[in-house]
């Protein structure tokens, strides 16, 4: 394994971080969603043509880049450092792994050049607070319960005249107010035969109704959608012969996992390195504030912290195997850093408007869709066997003869001590 970056991931870095610089502050990421797309768009575009940035992951065949989804997390390490309100995630490390996966050649051909162009967004619609579990990043995915069981409950799919009709609602989908394309999981062959597939829905088809929702963090927007006997398409092949669309769930979310815990990180290394800055100027008792050792001893201890979460991060891009487990480390640095940041800038820094509460927003919403981070632990061990083996044999234990009619138990030793005390008495 080297771990170190080529001339290509250095310049890819710098240039984005050049771009991002100037159309990122905090005020510009403000205004980006407050827009009614919750983003940039001209900034999206920008980074798409300049960058590809959306296509990084995507095979050059379909018009993307092609190169290998490490590189996308270290391009999300760079967003994640500005709070960058965008498509990204949604479109590059949730829908397009599925078209990929799962799609015929002729949806993969229609719809991949578009998406690897900016030209076209995408979502994934998963029903109930279970997109964690959907991406098998905090339970086992395979029964498909999470994507609401039985006759009610979900998205329901039919099959009419050779086509799809949906019909359900989804209340938490991200990016799913303004995508272009709903990559929509739903329950199909009825009650006893019921199996989880995903289909393709077009933002503009009739009886799609969208509204954006009320979110802790602005930065990631999210979409309520209600399917009314909607027209869809299955992404696949047919019922029975095509991929299994929770495998690829599953896949899908090691890759998730570590563009995540990339973003986390970038965004946990720019809250320490403000909130350095902050405390090396802010003077108290005539003094920098940061030259108290005890605050000195904290940020050090935030420094290992976010040191050892971005090395996690970056054996998971060689190793998507490991994306929950960094997943979890980057979460808990960047939760434990915005929470020190706020502390650190004192007075100020408890103002709701003051900066650091976007990485704190984006921390605590995070580990709400993704998490909790012992879930996110606990579900890796489980993967991995940790807990699985034979427990270990102690010493054998003596039997105790049951009494009986035949075998009383014998009477206790006399106690010398009380007799002593009933002659002295």
């Amino acid at each position: 394994m080297d771990a170190a970056f080529t001339a290509e991931q250095d310049e890819m870095r710098r240039t984005l971080r050049e771009i991002l610089g100037k159309h990122c502050g905090p005020d510009e990421v403000k205004n980006a969603v407050r827009t009614d797309a919750g983003h940039d768009r001209e900034l999206w575009q920008q980074l798409s043509r300049q960058l590809g940035l959306p296509g990084i992951a995507i095979a050059e065949e379909y018009g993307g880049v092609g190169c290998a989804p490490s590189d996308l997390a270290l391009a999300c390490e760079e967003t994640g450092r500005v709070l960058l309100p965008s498509p990204l995630l949604a479109t590059a490390a949730l829908a397009a792994p599925l078209v990929g996966a799962l799609g015929t050649a002729a949806q993969r051909s229609a719809l991949l050049p578009a998406l690897a162009a900016g030209e076209l967004t995408a979502a994934l619609a998963v029903p109930g607070p279970a997109l964690a579990t959907a991406l098998a990043l905090t339970g086992d995915n395979t029964p498909g319960d999470w994507a609401g069981g039985g006759r009610a409950g979900g998205v329901q799919a039919r099959a009419d005249a050779g086509g799809w009709r949906l019909y359900g609602e989804v209340a938490q989908v991200l990016d799913g107010h303004d995508a272009g394309l709903l990559l929509v999981a739903a329950h199909t062959g009825g009650f006893a035969r019921a199996r989880t597939l995903l289909f393709l829905v077009r933002g503009d088809a009739p009886g799609l109704v969208r509204a954006r929702q009320a979110t802790l963090d602005e930065t990631r927007p999210q979409g309520r959608i209600e399917l009314r006997d909607v027209e869809a398409e299955l992404l696949g092949e047919d019922v029975h012969g095509g991929a299994d669309p929770l495998t690829a769930l599953a896949a899908t979310g090691l890759l998730a996992a570590t563009v995540l815990a990339a973003e986390a990180v970038g965004a946990a290394g720019q809250a320490l390195a403000r909130t350095v800055e902050y405390v090396g100027r802010r003077e108290q008792f005539g003094r920098p504030v940061g030259s108290f050792q005890a605050v000195k001893h904290r940020l050090a201890d935030l420094y290992v912290q976010v040191q050892a979460a971005r090395s996690a991060v970056y054996y998971a891009a060689w190793d998507q195997e490991q994306g929950a487990l960094a997943l979890a480390q980057a979460l808990e640095a960047l939760r434990v850093t915005a929470g020190e940041a706020i502390q650190l800038h004192g007075g100020i820094g408890f103002t709701w408007e003051h900066d650091a509460h976007l990485y704190f927003k984006r921390a605590a919403a995070d580990e709400l869709l993704f998490g909790p981070v012992h879930r996110l632990r606990a579900h890796a061990a489980h993967r991995a066997g940790l807990f699985d083996g034979p427990a270990t044999p102690g010493p054998p234990t003596p039997a105790t003869p049951e009494p009986s009619a035949t075998h009383a138990p014998e009477p206790p030793a006399p106690d010398p001590s009380a007799t002593l005390r009933k002659a002295a008495v």
